[in-house]
């Protein structure tokens, strides 16, 4: 079998790192300048979209390379679980993969986890991990964990579809595909890999 083109490690580790949020966020400014007025009429800042409009926007959008913008949006904006602690975590864990320390890599997201169990990109980067590391079963535990969570997860369900594809579960894996069609309509690699998957399928039942 040709080696799958839909690459879970690829697609996982090609997503936006965590932003490690500054300790002394929460800070007050000096105060040895004083303050600038307030505009008499401030000018309307739009607000940052929340991951739901995200999602909602990347559903109707047809054209690919917006899409892809907005995907990448998507993912970056999950990354940041919130916790500079959790963030940091996922730092070393980027940093111990990268140097191939998946002992200690494992353990950073292991305390992840444990930490912020709502979080799904720990869940999926701890996926991600596992199946470089040959555990492909750890692998799906993880990612239906991340699903669980957040069912429009993009690279869990591309995980999922891949793992499925490499098991010769042809038929889940169409599903699991159409699952990431349904959030993401216009991935044209997608959509190429439900062609085969159902040219495949309705080959073997002829």
């Amino acid at each position: 079998m040709r080696p799958f083109r839909f690459s879970f490690l690829a697609f996982a580790l090609s997503l936006p790192a965590a932003v490690v949020l500054a300790q002394d966020a929460g800070q007050k400014p000096a105060l040895s300048q004083p303050m600038p007025p307030a505009p008499a009429a401030p000018a309307a800042i739009a607000p940052a979209k929340t991951i739901d409009s995200l999602f909602d926007a990347l559903k109707r959008e047809r054209d690919p390379i917006k899409a892809r913008g907005i995907a990448s949006q998507i993912m970056a904006d999950m990354n940041d679980s919130g916790s500079a602690t959790v963030n940091l975590l996922m730092q070393w864990a980027a940093t111990a993969i990268k140097e191939k320390r998946n002992v200690a890599a494992l353990d950073f997201l292991d305390q992840v986890t444990v930490l912020d169990p709502a979080y799904p990109e720990g869940w999926n980067r701890r996926a991600t991990l596992h199946y470089t590391m040959g555990e492909t079963r750890k692998s799906m535990s993880d990612i239906a964990e991340v699903l669980r969570r957040e069912p429009r997860h993009l690279g869990a369900l591309v995980g999922m579809a891949g793992i499925l594809t490499e098991s010769g579960k042809d038929q889940l894996a169409l599903k699991a595909w159409e699952r990431y069609l349904d959030v993401y309509p216009a991935d044209r690699d997608a959509q190429e890999a439900v062609t085969k998957l159902s040219e495949k399928l309705a080959g073997s039942r002829t």
